[in-house]
């Protein structure tokens, strides 16, 4: 059975934003799956673009690694999607507004994905975000 936008966004999200576990993100893409960044600068810390499972896999984990700037996290209750089908059945967008808690002071983050999909698994994800927010 096929999976919807939904539950492979989902499913998504929750490996990468809401559990940062690697593994679980690099399954959720095909054996030669693309993740990319566009507007990240080269040499950020964020991964601009990645090839292949085990790249990202790899990649992510490093990142994850990485000392967060401050104590936020994601917060459920605040944040939003909607997803938009396209007339391609292979394709769908997320455009999210994300809130991370704090401080005392949430931080508010948009941004839109492009999935492009293949057998239930993420062929292909441009996600375009304000590279200051990942570096």
């Amino acid at each position: 059975m096929s999976r919807t936008p939904q539950e492979i966004f989902e499913g998504y999200l929750y490996a990468g934003a809401m559990t940062r576990n690697a593994d679980a993100l690099a399954e959720s893409f095909t054996a030669d799956g693309v993740f990319e960044a566009p507007l990240m600068p080269a040499g950020a810390t964020f991964p601009r673009r990645l090839v292949g499972r085990e790249e990202i896999r790899s990649a992510m984990a490093a990142y994850y690694e990485q000392q967060v700037k401050d104590d936020r996290s994601p917060s459920l209750e605040k944040s939003g999607y909607v997803l938009h089908t396209t007339s391609d059945p292979d394709v769908f967008i997320a455009e999210i507004d994300a809130v991370f808690d704090g401080d005392g002071d949430d931080v508010a983050v948009s941004l839109v994905q492009i999935f492009r999909i293949r057998d239930g698994k993420i062929a292909r994800l441009r996600d375009y975000f304000a590279p200051e927010v990942m570096s």
